[in-house]
């Protein structure tokens, strides 16, 4: 069985603009852009993950290239690849290459989680950027626009997606539910968007694995998810006030990387814990999360930042006894 069949995420990628859940505003803005193909400019999509970005990069592909889409198409994640030789190698030599034989108007760089990428990387794109205009456009996607050097971002089109809200999640999980034929109790879909927070893909997900027996319900989902987002960042934070520093590092970035929750999304979390525990020197615990806040802000690396976080967190434990 093929990917798209296996995974449901992929199975109902949406296909056409149309499609794209919520967005109303960026996709009427691309519609617009869209009928003048040849005058597209850079584009700059920003937006928490799970709002749509990657995949109407991939549907613009497919609209403006057609059906090879995919030979005229360089899709990388820069978390993967961040370097600056890989700007220099691939993404030059892909770039400067002119090729009209399909009729196609450009060529197309799709370059995932751009904020990853190192300064010096993002200074040698802007130059590539500026020298393959004429056969080659680019769409940055990044959670933080912040973490994309201003010469860059003043090349592009910029267009922020918002987090998805709870109906319009929902929605689409009721359509899904329906056409896989699942039964779903009244409170599954709730749970879904609870422990996910506007993730629509990664709601996808979990609505797949907690329906692996065939019936979705809110116990099932909460046994997928082990617990909610905001549950387990708080247990993360306790960890870390007690002095157990290794343990909520580990679970910070599995938690991170492996579940998909936004940085940012994580601070917010932490401090709304912060609130309901009693802790000690609850001013100075308040005061080390703006501080990482800031710095994300900054564009600081993010893995970095929060393990930095969690150490101080962790210091706080040993200095009051």
């Amino acid at each position: 069985m093929s990917l798209e069949t296996l995974m449901w995420v992929e199975k109902y990628r949406p296909a056409r603009l149309e499609d794209l859940v919520d967005q109303t505003a960026i996709k009427g803005r691309l519609k617009l852009m869209l009928e003048k193909k040849d005058q597209l400019p850079h584009l700059l999509f920003a937006g928490p993950p799970g709002s749509g970005k990657t995949t109407t990069a991939v549907i613009l592909a497919r609209q403006i290239l057609g059906e090879n889409w995919t030979e005229y198409t360089l899709a990388l994640n820069a978390s993967d690849e961040r370097g600056i030789d890989t700007v220099r190698q691939r993404i030059k030599t892909f770039a400067r290459f002119a090729d009209r034989r399909a009729g196609v108007p450009f060529r197309l760089v799709i370059l995932d989680e751009a904020d990853e990428t190192t300064a010096d990387a993002q200074t040698a794109l802007r130059r590539i950027m500026e020298e393959n205009s004429r056969q080659t456009r680019f769409v940055l996607i990044c959670n933080y626009s912040s973490g994309i050097i201003e010469p860059l971002q003043s090349r592009c089109a910029i267009f922020r997606f918002q987090r998805l809200d709870e109906a319009s999640v929902t929605g689409h999980l009721e359509e899904i539910a329906r056409q896989e034929n699942l039964k779903a109790s009244g409170d599954a879909f709730g749970a879904i968007y609870e422990a996910t927070q506007g993730d629509l893909r990664q709601a996808i997900n979990l609505m797949q694995a907690a329906a692996a027996s065939g019936e979705l319900t809110g116990d099932s989902v909460r046994s997928a998810s082990g617990a909610s987002v905001k549950a387990r960042v708080a247990e993360i934070v306790r960890l870390a006030l007690d002095g157990e520093f290794e343990a909520s590092r580990t679970r910070m970035v599995e938690l991170t990387k492996v579940y998909g929750v936004p940085e940012r999304d994580f601070l917010r979390f932490a401090n709304e814990a912060l609130g309901s525990m009693k802790v000690e020197d609850m001013g100075t615990a308040v005061s080390i999360l703006a501080e990482y806040d800031f710095r994300l802000v900054q564009g600081s690396q993010p893995e970095l930042q929060l393990t930095a976080m969690l150490a101080q967190l962790s210091a706080l434990k040993k200095k009051g006894g």
